[in-house]
């Protein structure tokens, strides 16, 4: 074996193996946790890298931050502590002195076996554009909604001008002219005008 080769062996069996990193998951989040709290409280069993919390649907969303979170994610550096973790505090109650905040709430953990960073990524872009999709869908509807009252609402005044228009005002219009003479000669007169006549040249 050459000298090259055997450098290179000792230099591939000296490189430090990467450790595999473990991600634990919280199905809740007790009222007052926030990011800097849970490393706090996590931080204490192992070393933690990245943490996510779920804010909550907060409609001001934009003017000031959600104060309350409902689930969240927690990677350790190491996937054994990540495990031992989840069975040490599950079902624990998450501070014992009955002055804390979390002295009535537990810790609900769970170890996620072959689950990483990259797939929570995916999980956030999902359901990003799940909501961006029901919006779109709830805004067509609304405005879909409003047109449909707006036509009908042109539709029941048009309906009110039309009937006002052919309102019967029971107008009595004169006779004509032949009619009116008509009338006039069936009238049984008292003397005939030979009569007349004749009695007025006697």
């Amino acid at each position: 074996m050459s000298d090259c080769e055997s450098e290179s062996l000792l230099s591939f069996d000296s490189a430090p193996q990467t450790r595999k990193k473990g991600i634990v998951y919280l199905s809740s989040i007790p009222k007052y946790m926030n990011v800097t709290k849970l490393r706090e409280l996590l931080g204490q069993y192992g070393d933690i890298g990245r943490v996510f919390l779920q804010p909550a649907s907060n409609p001001n969303l934009k003017k000031r931050p959600a104060k309350h979170f409902t689930e969240g994610w927690v990677e350790f550096e190491r996937k054994k502590v990540a495990k031992q973790v989840a069975e040490l505090l599950n079902g624990k109650r998450i501070d014992s002195r009955k002055r804390s905040k979390y002295f009535d709430s537990v810790w609900n953990l769970k170890y996620l076996p072959r689950f990483k960073w990259v797939h929570l990524n995916e999980r956030l872009a999902y359901e990003k554009a799940v909501r961006k999709h029901r919006l779109r869908a709830e805004v067509s509807q609304v405005k879909r909604e409003a047109n449909h009252f707006s036509s009908n609402i042109v539709r029941s005044e048009k309906n009110k001008l039309y009937q006002q228009s052919n309102v019967n005002f029971n107008v009595r219009q004169r006779l004509p002219e032949e009619e009116f003479l008509q009338n006039k000669n069936s009238v049984p007169d008292i003397e005939s005008r030979t009569d007349f006549l004749s009695k007025l040249f006697v």
